[in-house]
């Protein structure tokens, strides 16, 4: 509740990149959502990247080396009802409003070559930035024709902290630590090196562990090491 006593709802803003959505708000979104209950409950996850060493001496299992922390996580759900009970105002069906929900969360924007950037807000609180990653719709009440009146979206945020941030939370910028990356569209070998090394000339070591033929174009999706390096030969 806020101070006035009005019921704060739930805001998604939908932002074209990531710098609009780090600072941006309502006004500044190209797209939002509003929900018409606040969620009762959300769920954070955190996960961590682990590789199998060989066999420890006098052990019986393998040892787990630490590699990176994933992206933190966190699921909502949301409830579409049509019915009238909530806000009185009875609708024929929720088809409608379900497609316009799914435009904003998962449509391939053209200008920008990727689906949107998100900013949820709660009352005058930013609680999470970064992507949508799955979208999932439960339909719950039915007319007696069939159509829909009542569902529930189940969606999954990403958190999409930049390359050079990650780098900064998690002190992890040492050359002496491997790192994997999967390749973002408009990525480069250099910046990413920037980004893990502090230093862009990295990046001809990088492209010969990963045997890339042109160094100069990455697939977008496609996953790279970023190995120890030798500091007297970057």
């Amino acid at each position: 509740m806020a101070a006035t006593g009005k019921l704060e709802k739930m805001l998604i803003l939908a932002f074209s990149d990531s710098q609009k959505a780090e600072s941006g708000g309502l006004a500044e979104a190209d797209d939002s959502f509003e929900a018409l209950i606040n969620p009762e409950t959300y769920t954070q996850e955190y996960k961590l990247k682990f590789s199998e060493s060989g066999q420890g001496h006098g052990s019986s299992g393998k040892q787990l080396k630490y590699e990176y922390s994933q992206p933190e996580e966190m699921v909502f759900e949301f409830l579409f009802d049509n019915t009238g009970i909530i806000d009185g105002k009875p609708r024929d069906s929720i088809v409608d409003e379900l497609k316009a929900f799914k435009k904003v969360l998962v449509e391939y924007q053209g200008d920008a070559h990727e689906p949107r950037h998100f900013k949820l807000v709660w009352g005058q609180n930013s609680i999470f930035k970064g992507r949508a990653t799955v979208v999932n719709f439960t339909y719950k009440l039915f007319k007696s024709d069939g159509t829909p009146i009542r569902a529930i979206a189940k969606v999954t945020f990403k958190s999409s902290i930049e390359e050079q941030k990650r780098a900064v939370k998690e002190s992890k910028s040492s050359p002496d630590l491997s790192h994997r990356r999967k390749v973002k569209r408009g990525d480069s070998l250099p910046q990413l090196c920037y980004a893990i090394y502090g230093d862009p000339r990295y990046y001809i070591q990088v492209a010969t562990i990963n045997q890339l033929a042109n160094f100069r174009f990455l697939q977008p999706g496609s996953e790279l090491i970023f190995p120890p390096v030798d500091q007297t030969t970057p």
